[in-house]
């Protein structure tokens, strides 16, 4: 692991962690990471939200840290739902700060697949209607306000966000740590929706193969930090510029070099994201 990290440490260019939750992180260590995540080449961060006071959280922290904290306001779908009054009052809180001309985009959004799985593996029903009810309010918010959509839909899941997508119209979606079908993946290439890489494409088979078909200038990288990783990276606190080992495994899996392929993400998550 020592090797490999100091070898990628050493090497040129910048890149932004498409995906990461700030306010998980302690917050007595927030302030270190961030700031020597940024000298380290780290361009920038996509802060993405879990609920309203998280949404609240990356607002401050967008402000604390402008052009480098890129904020994304939604409701994480692996969790309890709250009731419909809640969620209206956060889709009004979003609103607001789009008349406010703030950067932002929405997520994360989607669908409780390992919450639902998990429970039906149990033995236990799940009624997934009121999770799609959700989904659709974000996905009809972002066609509205014409922002970019960050979505957690995996497997089966993605054809439904897909639906959703095209049913609105919605061309900037980015579905983040995404694993699917040949036919999904097919589906999403052809509907042009981006897809972002974490550190485990360095061991995992699956996500190694989606790196093999997707195209590059359709590619992100990320961590989705504080999640831990396995691998090379077993036991290690999980930091924005780990998202630059996840491009040059993108890079080693294209056959192409390290700067061009972190380059390419580069561009692709600044253009995507619409960050100066």
């Amino acid at each position: 692991m020592e090797t490999r990290l100091s070898e990628e440490n050493g090497r040129e260019g910048t890149v932004i962690d498409a995906h990461i939750h700030l306010d998980l992180y302690e917050q007595h260590e927030l302030q270190p990471m961030l700031e020597e995540a940024f000298r380290s080449g780290v361009e920038a961060v996509v802060a993405v939200s879990m609920h309203l006071a998280s949404c609240k959280v990356n607002e401050g922290l967008a402000n604390r840290y402008p052009g480098r904290v890129h904020p994304a306001y939604g409701f994480h779908p692996e969790q309890e739902l709250p009731g419909d009054e809640e969620r209206e009052r956060l889709l009004e809180w979003i609103r607001a700060r789009h008349i406010r001309g703030e950067a932002f985009a929405i997520g994360e959004v989607g669908l409780p697949y390992y919450m639902r799985t998990e429970r039906e593996a149990a033995g236990q029903s799940f009624d997934e209607t009121p999770y799609l009810v959700w989904l659709e309010s974000f996905v009809k918010l972002a066609a509205e306000l014409d922002r970019p959509i960050v979505l957690h839909t995996v497997y089966e899941d993605a054809d439904k966000a897909c639906d959703l997508l095209q049913r609105y119209g919605v061309r900037r979606a980015h579905f983040h740590w995404f694993k699917g079908s040949a036919e999904t993946i097919t589906r999403m290439i052809e509907s042009g929706y981006y897809v972002s890489i974490t550190p485990d494409v360095a061991y995992e088979p699956e996500i190694i193969e989606l790196v093999e078909r997707y195209p590059i200038d359709l590619l992100m990288a990320e961590t989705d930090g504080p999640w831990p990783f396995e691998g090379p990276y077993n036991g290690r606190r999980t930091t924005p510029d780990m998202a630059k080992y996840a491009a040059a495994d993108i890079a080693r899996i294209k056959g192409m070099a390290v700067e061009e392929a972190a380059h390419i993400l580069l561009r692709n998550t600044k253009n995507f994201y619409g960050i100066l």
